[in-house]
């Protein structure tokens, strides 16, 4: 049986990639496959958002620890005592503002986290476990490139990086460990760098939910500047597919933009929301802008298109409703966690 260890599988994207491995797999009725969840819990990663998800796995198939990927013996007792085929990390500490207030716990969790799973994963593979086409995927963010003006192309797998706030610096770190494992010792790693993911389970502290809760409870939504920055904005099972494309058909060693091409500015976005929910543009409070923000990121998808045969399928609007409905249908999940998202 193959065995995946998927870190910080407990928060938004992670926990969209099991269904997407269920979906894969459960459902063509020949999933031989077991998954190790490792997640520490903080703020950002509840059990709620994998109950469903080890349900459909089953007992056979899934496996939870709570615990830190710092801890090197913890990472390394896990890989051994379940053969350990690849591995999926998502763990990372990942809202901006939180970084300007403090950035060691993202240095701790990003740079030195990455480097323990690499080094145990590298351990394991030495040791002769027999495992089937193994891989290591980092799963990192467009936010490492730093930022574009208006007419400046999108980034692409050869973009300079050029971080601007300590989340994406110590991402540059972890990305940097990654290739360098490969390249020093020969690990088989993949690198992903996605654009700004929407959809449900996402914590909210982050644009979309917090404004979905902020029109929840006709309150006034802020927007940092003028509104005028520019996303593109993936829906996370576009991603997620993509993640899975990867995994199965790219090339260890590369690294793989993943983007919708659908740019929108924030502003765009807010009343795309207050329009779904009939409400005013009166609800709008622009506020001082964030440090160091970013004015505009944009993905050239090209690599991972011709590489692994993925496109993205949602469109934004579709995707921005289908997200605004399952919050509406579902805050007994998001409520609770509002005031820890409050910084």
């Amino acid at each position: 049986m193959r065995t995946w260890l998927v870190t910080g599988a407990a928060g938004f994207i992670g926990s969209n990639f099991l269904w997407r491995v269920i979906q894969r797999n459960v459902a063509e009725g020949d999933f031989d496959a077991k998954v190790v969840l490792l997640d520490s819990l903080t703020y950002a990663g509840h059990e709620s958002t994998f109950e469903e998800q080890a349900k459909v796995l089953g007992k056979g198939h899934f496996v939870f620890c709570k615990g830190d990927i710092c801890d090197a013996g913890l990472v390394a007792n896990l890989m051994q005592t379940h053969n350990v085929s690849s591995v999926v990390n998502f763990a990372a500490e990942s809202h901006v503002d939180r970084s300007i207030l403090g950035a060691a716990p993202f240095v701790q969790t990003n740079v030195v986290g990455t480097s323990v799973l690499l080094g145990c994963f590298l351990e394991h593979l030495d040791k002769g476990v027999d495992a089937e086409d193994p891989r290591f995927l980092q799963i990192s963010t467009d936010e490492v490139y730093g930022s574009l003006d208006s007419f400046d192309p999108p980034f692409t797998e050869t973009t300079l990086l050029h971080p601007n706030s300590p989340y994406s610096a110590s991402k540059v770190g972890a990305d940097m460990l990654v290739s360098a494992f490969h390249e020093t010792h020969g690990l088989p790693t993949l690198i992903t760098r996605c654009s700004n993911n929407y959809g449900p389970y996402q914590m909210p502290e982050k644009l979309i939910p917090l404004i979905i809760a902020k029109i929840h409870a006709d309150e006034q939504i802020p927007v940092y500047g003028d509104g005028m920055n520019v996303r593109d904005w993936i829906h996370v099972a576009d991603h997620t597919e993509a993640l899975m494309r990867v995994m199965e058909r790219g090339r260890v060693g590369e690294v793989y933009n993943i983007g919708a091409e659908q740019e929108s500015t924030n502003l765009e976005i807010v009343r795309a929301l207050l329009q779904l929910a009939d409400k005013p543009d009166s609800l709008i409070e622009f506020v001082e802008d964030r440090k160091g923000h970013d004015f505009r990121y944009a993905i050239d998808n090209t690599k991972i298109r011709q590489d692994t045969g993925w496109r993205p399928r949602t469109a934004i609007m579709a995707g921005l409703e289908e997200t605004y409905m399952w919050y509406v249908n579902n805050p007994m999940w998001w409520r609770p966690l509002l005031k820890q998202a409050a910084l």
